[in-house]
């Protein structure tokens, strides 16, 4: 009874971990493409990890999308469409892409509120980090 739970659940949780990890390679994508964060001075004299920074973002972020845990539905659905707010600036037709993730997020959770949930936890992460690696004032 047990292998056929997991066996049943097994499609599930790997749907979610993929829907995750696609999210946090377009954070990491976002992070390495954004020429304002390439400059900034605090990433290369704090060593910021990048990779480290994504994940950051990524677990921050996640607790403001909607659904209750990981793997729910409308997690993994907030997953995606994050996942293609971040890309759609790359995109062949930009003002396409927009028009579309405008239709993908629902009335509760609109773009200006998922864009504004992303750069909040950006921001907290970043100074988190710069936090940790400053030397104790004593």
């Amino acid at each position: 009874m047990k292998k056929r739970l997991l066996i049943a659940l097994l499609p599930v949780l790997l749907t979610a971990c993929a829907e995750k990890d696609q999210y946090q390679a377009a954070v990491l994508a976002h992070i390495q493409k954004d020429q304002q964060l390439q400059q900034e001075q605090h990433l290369k004299d704090y060593k910021i990890d990048p990779e480290r920074l994504a994940k950051c973002v990524v677990d921050t972020s996640a607790n403001k999308m909607p659904g209750i845990f990981i793997y729910d539905p409308s997690r993994l659905t907030a997953f995606r469409n994050y996942t293609k707010m971040l890309n759609a600036p790359f995109a062949p037709d930009p003002k396409k892409a927009f028009e579309e993730l405008r239709i993908l997020f629902t009335p509760e959770h609109t773009l200006a509120e998922a864009h504004a949930n992303f750069t909040e936890s950006m921001l907290d992460c970043y100074s988190a980090m710069v936090s940790e690696s400053e030397p104790d004032a004593k």
